[in-house]
């Protein structure tokens, strides 16, 4: 009976050490961190918030003078710098292929991810994809492609699509349920300056 007792001491003990080594981050912890993070980045650019409501009362509009970025229901906080063509017909439309020039910012590690913005022959393409109950995009080429070993454009990325036409710039605060796999699966947020968004038709 006491060797029974000590094995099963022995194993409580072992239990706890390996506890005790795990410093691995849980996922409301991660999530936690990510909207810490998401908050210091606002304030520390100085960004002013404002609701969809206020958003579409200003004409889907975001005021670049007042650093206003609206907060989307996606969770996605994404600022209008430019809206794009002035003809209302230069909207994405399903199949188009979008071209556009960026630059990925890492909200928790901060720091400049990957940017394509100062090379002049380097582009990311996607194809929008629409179907009766979802929007995607999928990658063709370009530096998002090549890192991330993915066609999957980020979901964070499509959101703006609906307020912008042909050549848009927006910025964007994507949390990771709307980023590509690896801000998923890390939990990461990133920044995006999304200097143009061009329909290639």
């Amino acid at each position: 009976m006491k060797k029974l007792t000590l094995f099963f001491l022995s194993l409580l003990v072992c239990g706890l050490a390996f506890q005790a080594c795990d410093n691995t981050k849980t996922y409301a912890e991660m999530l936690e961190e990510e909207k810490e993070a998401i908050k210091a980045f606002i304030k520390d650019n100085n960004i002013k918030v404002i609701s969809q409501t206020e958003f579409y009362r200003n004409d889907s509009i975001t005021d670049t003078l007042k650093n206003e970025y609206v907060q989307l229901a996606s969770g996605v906080y994404m600022q209008i710098r430019d809206k794009g063509s002035k003809n209302p017909a230069d909207t994405v439309k399903a199949n188009d292929q979008i071209l556009v020039r960026f630059m990925e910012y890492g909200l928790i590690q901060g720091d400049t991810t990957m940017s394509n913005l100062g090379f002049a022959e380097v582009v990311d393409e996607f194809n929008y994809r629409v179907t009766s109950s979802s929007i995607a995009g999928q990658f063709t080429q370009g530096l998002m492609l090549s890192y991330y070993q993915t066609t999957a454009v980020p979901a964070g990325w499509l959101v703006p699509l609906a307020y912008v036409r042909d050549m848009a710039h927006v910025r964007l605060i994507v949390p990771s349920k709307m980023g590509h796999n690896t801000a998923m699966q890390s939990v990461y947020p990133y920044y995006y300056d999304i200097r143009k968004y061009q329909i290639y038709r």
